[in-house]
């Protein structure tokens, strides 16, 4: 009977206390964001600080209480609604997570203390307010985190995307000619991109020769030469013929060493005479036009 009334009493307090902050924090939110504003700019990289204009740190300082005010007073579908997009602003305007979880403290602090400033607890009260606050703070700071989260690795994952789309293009430059110029480090799943473009451009473009410039790879090893190789078995498959270009001395002299056999590939050190022996494939030339204008 003892440990019911006790449980009984905590509930209603805890239900005064949420009450108060509710209506404590809107009151007064113009000073908590200025003393937290104060705070971040004083505590945190003035680097970024310096690249976000007062106005948005403004706006986006208020949209935090916001959702943070949300929490108790919408629905949850609203509640999550307003995580989700806040999460992405964050992100948008790239916001680093470890701003994100200072910024979420410091503003627990602010509140904690401007509550504490106004003497409205007894002293016996301060610790079961403290408590309260705590447990009332401590699933939105995580909340706000995972949508953060969650948010930055859909971005990231669609950059990824993106950018993996545009590292290996097929372009056409000549009918019946095209070239995929690539440039940085090619692992198993690049390479199965640059398959797959590879194919699907030369039936797009009903291209008769592939020139493959590898000028910008740095390194070519056995695992690279062998998707080569694939690639160009594969282009072959579907009635075209395959080039490898900008073959410098170094990546040369590796290739041998290695042992890799290209023999069934063309080859050249430069993309202007791939484009020549293209041209030469597709019974053309390049010739010196003596006619005036």
């Amino acid at each position: 009977m003892e440990k019911e009334v006790i449980r009984n009493r905590f509930e209603i307090g805890e239900v005064e206390v949420y009450n108060f902050l509710i209506e404590y924090i809107p009151t007064h939110k113009d000073e908590i964001l200025e003393e937290w504003m104060k705070r971040m700019k004083s505590d945190e990289d003035e680097r970024f600080i310096n690249v976000v204009s007062d106005q948005v740190f403004v706006n986006t300082s208020s949209e935090f209480v916001n959702v943070i005010l949300s929490r108790l007073t919408d629905s949850s579908e609203n509640y999550n609604e307003k995580l989700t997009d806040f999460a992405e602003r964050l992100v948008r305007l790239g916001w680093p997570l470890t701003f994100v979880t200072s910024g979420i403290a410091t503003l627990n602090k602010v509140i904690f203390e401007k509550v504490n400033e106004t003497k409205l607890f007894s002293s016996e009260k301060k610790l079961e307010y403290f408590t309260i606050f705590e447990n009332w703070m401590t699933p939105i700071n995580n909340e706000i985190i995972k949508a953060y989260n969650s948010t930055w690795e859909r971005t990231v994952s669609l950059q990824k995307i993106a950018l993996q789309e545009l590292s290996a293009p097929l372009i056409p430059v000549f009918e019946k000619i095209s070239v995929m110029p690539l440039v940085g480090t090619i692992d198993t799943e690049r390479a199965k991109l640059i398959m797959e473009n590879l194919l699907n451009g030369v039936v797009k473009h009903r291209a008769e020769v592939v020139l493959i410039d590898i000028t910008g790879v740095p390194v070519v090893d056995t695992m690279v030469a062998h998707h080569i190789i694939q690639a160009a078995d594969a282009v072959r498959l579907v009635g075209a013929k395959c080039m490898l270009v900008g073959i410098r001395p170094e990546i040369a002299q590796t290739i041998v060493n290695l042992g890799i056999n290209l023999s069934q590939i063309i080859t050249t050190s430069t993309l202007r005479k791939g484009i020549e022996k293209a041209l030469e494939i597709t019974n053309r030339k390049i010739v010196k036009w003596e006619g005036a204008l």
